[in-house]
């Protein structure tokens, strides 16, 4: 029997895909989460064998998740699951160890099947934000102007940022405009945006 912990913010969804997976003879839902920030301590008490996430969670988002779990070096394979096509999160899902990257509006048979693949070891992409994620590139974004783009999108103010990073003023608005030139943007809003669309932040 494979063990399932399911972690969406989306009750009707999460119920509706928990009881779908009961019908499957193989696969069994331990546990049901709706915040990021629950989902490590679920893991380490259910310890289940595959833990389906959703990215755009409140508390902390599923890349975030996952990037945590694989530091700590939780055993469970990751299949995430997403509504938003963008190519940045498939390419930090996979540096993360995703095992698994789908849809959410996949069907729940396929989403049984990528359970199985991945807990047998295997990957599971789908194809078409496959297609985009090599199509975009590389995120062009240092891990600093990633750092400071987030804090930004969080309504952070440049003085803020400038503290809470321990730069000057000057510092952060030079990586600002760096980033503003690589995304094309006029603005920090617009490479706000820009970098969000990608799935770079």
């Amino acid at each position: 029997m494979i063990t399932v912990l399911l972690a969406d913010d989306e009750h009707l969804i999460r119920g509706a895909v928990a009881a779908l997976l009961s019908l499957e003879d193989d696969l069994t839902v331990v546990g049901e989460v709706g915040r990021g920030d629950e989902v490590a301590a679920a893991v380490a008490r259910l310890d289940p064998d595959v833990l389906v996430l959703d990215i755009d969670m409140p508390g902390a988002d599923g890349l975030t998740v996952a990037e945590r779990l694989a530091a700590s070096g939780a055993r469970c394979a990751v299949c995430m699951l997403t509504s938003f096509g963008r190519p940045g999160y498939l390419r930090r899902a996979m540096a993360a160890g995703v095992r698994g990257f789908l849809a959410k509006d996949a069907p729940t048979e396929r989403l049984a099947a990528a359970i199985r693949t991945v807990h047998a070891g295997g990957r599971v992409l789908d194809a078409d934000l496959a297609a985009s994620a090599i199509s975009a590139g590389d995120n062009p974004l240092t891990a600093r102007e990633r750092e400071i783009l987030r804090l930004l999108a969080d309504g952070a103010e440049t003085a803020d940022v400038a503290a809470r990073l321990h730069l000057s003023d000057g510092t952060v608005r030079n990586y600002l405009s760096t980033a503003m030139a690589k995304l094309g943007g006029g603005n920090r809003l617009a490479a706000v945006r820009a970098a969000r669309d990608m799935g770079w932040i």
